[in-house]
C-alpha cells in the first residue's frame, strides 16, 4: 500500500512537471482529455490514478510517449522522502508534531 501511494505521488509530480513544461493549465488539460479539473488536481497530488485510456490521452496532450509519464528517474529520493514525511505529519496530532520538531531540531543542530 505504501509503495502504491509513493507511485501515485511520483506519477502526480511527473504529470504536473510535464503539464507546466508544456504551459498547460489543469483546466485545459482536463478539457483536452475529457475529465473534470478536480480529477487532474487529485492525480497531481497523488490522491488517485487514472484509466489506461486517459494515459493515452495525457501522453498525446503532453506530446510524450506513455512511458515518459512514468519516468521518475529525475525525481530525487530526498524529495520523495520529504513528501512522505509531509503526508505522515498531516495525520499526526499537535503534540506529536511538537515532539517530532524537537527531535529533528536536536539532530540538525
Amino acid at each position: 500500500m505504501k509503495e502504491q501511494k509513493n507511485t501515485l505521488r511520483l506519477f502526480g509530480r511527473r504529470l504536473k512537471e510535464l503539464r507546466t513544461k508544456n504551459k498547460i493549465t489543469q483546466e485545459k488539460l482536463a478539457e483536452i482529455i475529457g475529465v473534470e479539473q478536480q480529477q487532474i488536481c487529485r492525480i497531481e497530488k497523488g490522491g488517485c490514478f487514472t484509466t489506461i485510456d486517459n494515459l493515452e490521452r495525457l501522453s498525446k496532450a503532453l506530446n510524450v510517449p506513455v512511458d515518459e509519464l512514468f519516468n521518475f528517474s529525475h525525481q530525487k529520493e530526498t524529495d520523495v522522502l520529504l513528501s512522505e514525511l509531509h503526508e505522515l505529519l498531516k495525520e499526526a496530532s499537535a503534540e506529536q508534531i511538537k515532539m517530532i520538531y524537537r527531535i529533528v531540531n536536536d539532530i540538525l543542530k
